[in-house]
């Protein structure tokens, strides 16, 4: 549509700039005919005038000879005199035709011929015998003159109405064609109007249904923030009162233990054990529960976080369980990036102790972290022309089928059972939504009994803007191998 309507205005314009165009063209042309009509008209006078100071020449001659009178030489003297400048007018404005030209040289000889007879006549008094001879001889001469100026005249007079037929014709070829143009212009303006008006009524429309929308999407918050209400709750509920009966559970549970384990026989002692493991058990899935709720949940600002300090800190916690497994730790030089420390804390604790809690029997485990800068290009999902930092732990363990790779970091989704290695199964989805919420991305690379590689990519800021910042899960999702 907004094509249609660009297009229409275009056309528009390109029709008013013909129309300018044409109409200055003929416009020029209607000039130049119309000089042409007036240089017609030029000549024609000129003509008339030539012939009339050929007449006074005659006429005055002709007084001076019959009375005697020096007076009537007067006209013939002031006809010698303008003659000239006449003749010179008339070779100036006829040189645009080449039959007027040759009529013009013809014209000047008669001229000369009849001012020569006439001043022969003067000489000649009117008692002697060549007076008639002269005079028919003038007379010859002047009849002939007239009839070649009659005739200059003539072809003049058909030049000026041929060119008068050309201007208007023209003339009225300039009124057809601005004619056509300013219809076709008003046509195209029409259409071009409404479209733009369909235009108009279609976005009115899409508005409305945007503000339909809006008002959908603010009850929708409202609901959504009043569930965040109740998780809250629920989260300081699980944090306290279900807290509370646990810790009473294992408290009595290890005080009859103590107290009365030589009245127990064995399977006494056992379903007690099963007792207490089971209640910290539950007391440890509740609180990843409550770290994993609380990563989106609560906001914190983004701050310079060396990730040296927080692996180093990792390892310092876990420093016995290292030295009991005899753990071979290759940690390279790490970047210092704009993220939340408690988060980077939970995403790194849960990928170490994953290393060491999967180690291969009979091998000595292996811990390696490396850090490299990358672009956001090397990554689906993330954004192109930003700098990111690709985090690996590595290890040397059981591994895992990569087919498994989309179920490993979604809540309660375990590839062992209970039994063969400790855990809820919250830890990697914890890490998924810690990323999640750094813009970031996870994958991992892996085969059984090869060890296992995760992958963590994290932005070295966070300086985007909200609608620079990608916004579906999916983005963080992990491709299947």
């Amino acid at each position: 549509m907004n094509r249609r309507i660009a297009l229409g205005f275009i056309v528009a314009v390109v029709l008013i700039a013909s129309g300018f165009i044409i109409s200055f063209y003929s416009y020029n042309q209607y000039s130049d005919d119309t000089k042409r009509v007036r240089h017609t008209y030029e000549v024609t006078g000129t003509l008339e005038r030539i012939l009339s100071s050929v007449k006074d020449a005659e006429t005055g001659s002709r007084g001076y000879i019959i009375s005697n009178d020096t007076a009537y030489l007067a006209p013939y003297k002031l006809a010698l005199s303008l003659l000239p400048e006449q003749i010179n007018q008339l070779r100036i404005l006829g040189n645009d035709n080449r039959v007027q030209i040759q009529r013009r040289v013809i014209l000047e000889q008669l001229i000369k011929d009849k001012l020569a007879i006439t001043k022969i006549r003067l000489g000649v008094p009117i008692s002697d015998k060549r007076n008639q001879a002269v005079n028919v001889e003038s007379k010859r001469t002047m009849d002939a003159l007239r009839r070649h100026v009659a005739l200059m005249v003539d072809t003049e007079r058909i030049l000026m109405e041929t060119r008068n037929r050309q201007a208007g014709r023209s003339f009225r070829n300039t009124l057809v064609i601005i004619f056509g143009l300013s219809l076709l212009t008003f046509m195209v303006l029409a259409i071009s109007y409404r479209l733009l008006e369909q235009e108009l009524i279609h976005r009115q429309a899409t508005e409305d249904q945007l503000r339909e929308y809006e008002a959908q999407l603010k009850g929708q918050i409202r609901q959504l923030e009043t569930s965040n209400e109740e998780l809250e709750r629920f989260a300081f509920v699980a944090s306290h009162d279900l807290q509370e009966p646990l810790r009473k559970i294992q408290s009595f549970s290890n005080l009859i233990t103590d107290r009365y384990s030589n009245l127990f026989d064995a399977d006494s002692l056992l379903f007690m054990g099963k007792i207490s493991h089971s209640a910290e058990r539950m007391s440890k899935l509740i609180k990843d529960l409550l770290n994993f709720s609380r990563i989106s949940n609560h906001q914190e600002d983004f701050k310079s976080v060396p990730l040296s300090d927080i692996i180093q800190r990792i390892l310092d916690d876990q420093e016995l369980r290292i030295k009991g497994l005899d753990v071979q730790v290759d940690i390279g030089e790490l970047p210092v990036i704009q993220a939340v420390a408690s988060q980077m804390d939970h995403l790194f604790n849960n990928l170490i102790s994953n290393a060491l809690k999967f180690a291969k029997p009979g091998v000595r485990p292996l811990l390696r972290i490396r850090a490299r800068l990358i672009n956001g290009e090397e990554y689906a999902g993330l954004t192109l022309d930003r700098s990111y930092f690709e985090i690996t732990i590595e290890d040397n363990g059981i591994g895992f089928e990569e087919k498994y790779l989309d179920h490993i970091f979604k809540v309660f989704q375990r590839l062992h059972g209970k039994t063969a290695f400790e855990g809820t199964g919250i830890g990697l989805a914890i890490c998924k939504r810690v990323v999640m919420y750094h813009h970031g991305y996870i994958t991992a690379r892996s085969r059984p009994n090869e060890g296992a590689t995760f992958v963590v990519v994290l932005p070295e800021s966070q300086s985007l803007q909200h609608y620079d910042r990608p916004t579906s899960a999916e983005i963080y999702s992990y491709p299947a191998r």
